[in-house]
């Protein structure tokens, strides 16, 4: 796929432009949106990813194409489980609802700046170095594993704020208010800056944008080595993150099977890094389509797996609440005749006095 100078620049400009609307107009002021307000543009941001995909399709063909929507199918997924983190380190650092967007916007910017950083070094080894790809392969393999043993051990009373270097060292060496100042980082009280609590939200957020950073840029490689379109799979992925975190908040848990579907799409990213590393060296002439899966064969994975987890997840989340709802039914059907057996025992004067109480 040939992209010239121009299209990167005309695209570059162009995200930058969406992204200074949602800073310095959606953003200027702190506030939760509404579900219209949110719903109103995660359909903007989804319906132009689209456009972008059947632009792709019309200039460069159905395969660039498909590479595009396997990409940011799996980035979207990706940041949808990303949004869990989040929504753990805004309640263990409680955030208030209205500052919960500034937070979530600084940290979508960095995401972008890593995630950048990333897919350029990403590109100069995969060019430079073609026994790479068994390194990345070998990484989501190893990455789909942890996600499925980490799911297979999840307790939602056990979970903890994200712990890294990054948060401990600001948490140890700077002093830092009680309250929230607003989308202030620092103040200055009594002749002394002090940090405030949302840098703290910040640094949290940033550092796990990073780490999170590792596991997506090999993934999507393993689905299109096209710099172009890696960048604009993970910019169209990130459009629109702030918004669905408020509007899908609440059904975050409900996707109580979206680590097992992630676990499985990148197991199989993994290893189709792997059998196109072994077709690099002719070693793969053993495998269907001699180690190189095709594109349509890849989004037909992701987009099954995806539909088959998220509505197993709604079933079971449903299940589970009827089943809560039944039994506390049941507990309270149960409940009224112990608590009015209890009175009846109370009431024993209407039973015969005996003569010897009355004399007394």
């Amino acid at each position: 796929m040939e992209v010239h100078l121009y299209a990167w620049t005309i695209t570059v400009i162009v995200m930058v432009a969406i992204l200074l609307i949602d800073v310095l107009i959606l953003g200027r002021r702190p506030h939760e949106p509404s579900m219209k307000e949110a719903g109103l543009f995660i359909g903007i941001f989804v319906t132009l990813a689209v456009i972008f995909g059947f632009g792709v399709w019309a200039i460069s063909g159905p395969r660039y194409a498909g590479e595009f929507f396997a990409g940011w199918l799996t980035e979207y997924s990706l940041s949808i489980d990303n949004l869990f983190i989040f929504l753990v380190i805004m309640t263990k650092l409680k955030v208030p609802r209205h500052l919960q967007q500034f937070a979530l916007l600084v940290g979508i910017i960095l995401a972008l700046i890593f995630r950048g950083i990333f897919i350029a070094l990403g590109a100069a080894v995969i060019n430079a170095f073609s026994w790479v790809f068994f390194i990345f392969g070998a990484f989501l393999v190893w990455t789909a594993v942890k996600l499925y043993l980490d799911y297979r051990k999840h307790d939602e009373d056990t979970e903890e704020l994200p712990d890294n270097p990054a948060l401990r060292f600001v948490r140890r060496r700077f002093n830092a208010t009680k309250d929230y100042r607003g989308t202030k980082l620092t103040v200055v009280e009594n002749g002394k800056r002090l940090i405030t609590p949302m840098l703290i939200v910040i640094v949290a957020l940033g550092s796990t944008d990073l780490l999170f950073a590792l596991d997506s840029i090999p993934a999507i490689y393993g689905l299109t080595q096209e710099p172009y379109l890696v960048f604009t799979a993970n910019v169209f992925a990130l459009m629109g993150l702030r918004q669905l975190y408020f509007l899908i908040g609440g059904m975050l848990k409900r996707l109580v099977y979206l680590s097992v579907g992630l676990s499985i799409i990148l197991g199989f990213i993994g290893i189709k890094l792997i059998l196109h590393a072994l077709h690099s060296y002719h070693l793969a002439d053993w495998a269907p389509y001699d180690g190189e899966i095709p594109i349509w064969l890849s989004l037909t994975v992701i987009v099954v797996t995806l539909t088959i987890t998220t509505v197993a997840s709604l079933v079971k989340s449903k299940y589970d609440e009827d089943r809560l709802a039944t039994r506390s039914e049941s507990q309270e059907i149960r409940q009224p005749p112990e608590s009015g057996s209890q009175p009846r025992q109370a009431q024993s004067p209407e039973r015969p006095t005996p003569p010897h109480r009355l004399s007394e």
